[in-house]
């Protein structure tokens, strides 16, 4: 056989392999879909026909129909509503001609709109908190995440010692970016044993495959991050998992408490200022994390772009049937979760003052509950 064939048939079973993973992926999510209450199945069925209308929406007269969204790694699970929002022009049904601008780490995406560059954030719902004790106004209106689908793992190749969170003392832990959610979980970890953050070197590494070379290259001898990042390290061999938030139960036991994760959020100015724009912002997230909720895996292969695959198809679709149980239903920010994120905030950073606090601003449900009644609850 020549060097050509060798090379077609090579692509062939390529071929062959990809389809037969979206076979298998597909067949296994429709056994869960069949598993399900009749009464799930036919608000699943209706998934495609949600929504407003074209007409509709601009009948909801926005007073900004252009929205400049910040967001710190666009491309993780973390903020899959995000994109698919945007893939499947659930932004545009509701009248909205939305520009999203991707930066290493939620804090600098932060920095963004602070700086007048963005309108809104998508992020960690606590950062609204930490915001508040700082006397800058932010509040949250939509939540894309009922859990923060990260993990903290200690290296295998510089910590392969590893007996407890007292090792990493000394040690660089790679984040998102410094001041990120990603690092507040490390420090509360740190924090529950006894340690500061001054104890260890905190280092940005964004979150997509920067990280995973910063970890393998041995730059860090910890990671604090997200998803498909740490599965594809832990799957690899080069991480050992010490703290778990990518699952409901996982999250339950390291915060003690629900924790609403990836949210959009925006100056209260701004809610105030533009509510039927909020609405319509709240509108196109919940549309997505339907339809995420009703697709198989190898639609939302088909959806997403190659460069969020990370070079490896199989585990993201692991990773995605793995996570998607906390992707949010109904974009509603539960009361205790805003609890867990102060507790957490509480624990994690030095010279907390509980008085500059107050939570009811830092979130309302008022806008997720319109676009609930307006698209039905599944």
């Amino acid at each position: 056989m020549s060097i050509k064939s060798h090379e077609k048939f090579g692509e062939v079973i390529e071929i062959m392999h990809r389809k037969e993973l979206d076979r298998v992926s597909d067949a296994m999510w429709a056994r869960r879909k069949h598993l399900k209450a009749l009464g799930s199945m036919a608000s699943l069925a209706a998934v495609p026909a949600i929504g407003l209308t074209g007409a509709s929406a601009r009948a909801q007269a926005l007073e900004k129909t252009k929205v400049s969204i910040a967001v710190g790694g666009k491309a993780s699970f973390y903020y899959l509503p995000l994109s698919i929002a945007e893939f499947k022009g659930f932004y545009k049904a509701e009248g909205l001609d939305v520009e999203i601008s991707d930066f290493a780490g939620g804090s600098r995406a932060l920095a963004a709109v602070v700086g007048g560059s963005a309108d809104v954030v998508s992020g960690a719902y606590e950062h609204t908190i930490n915001l508040q004790q700082k006397g800058q106004m932010f509040q949250a209106f939509v939540l894309q995440g009922r859990a923060p689908q990260m993990a903290i793992g200690v290296s295998s190749k510089t910590m392969a010692g590893y007996k407890s969170v007292a090792d990493l003392k000394g040690k660089k832990i790679g984040v998102s970016a410094p001041g990120s959610s990603t690092n507040m979980m490390a420090s509360y970890m740190l924090a529950n044993a006894g340690l500061k953050a001054s104890d260890v070197s905190f280092v940005g590494v964004g979150t997509g495959a920067g990280a995973v070379t910063a970890l393998r290259s041995g730059q860090i001898d910890a990671i604090s991050n997200v998803e498909p990042v740490m599965t594809m390290l832990q799957q690899s061999g080069d991480i050992r998992i010490v703290a778990d938030m990518r699952t409901m139960k996982g999250t339950q036991d390291f915060l003690g408490g629900p924790m609403p994760a990836a949210c959009l959020y925006a100056p209260l100015t701004f809610v105030q200022k533009y509510p039927n724009t909020a609405q319509a912002l709240a509108s196109a997230i919940i549309r997505a994390n339907r339809w995420i909720e009703s697709v198989g895996p190898s639609e939302l292969i088909r959806t997403v772009p190659e460069s969020y695959l990370l070079g490896d198809r199989g585990i993201y679709l692991a990773t995605f049937n793995a996570i998607r149980d906390s992707i949010s239903r109904d974009g509603l920010i539960p009361d205790e979760g805003s609890k867990t994120a102060l507790k957490l905030l509480e624990a994690s950073t030095p010279k907390w003052d509980k008085t500059k606090v107050d939570l009811a601003k830092t979130y309302t449900n008022e806008f997720a509950k319109k676009a609930l009644a307006k698209l039905g609850r599944a």
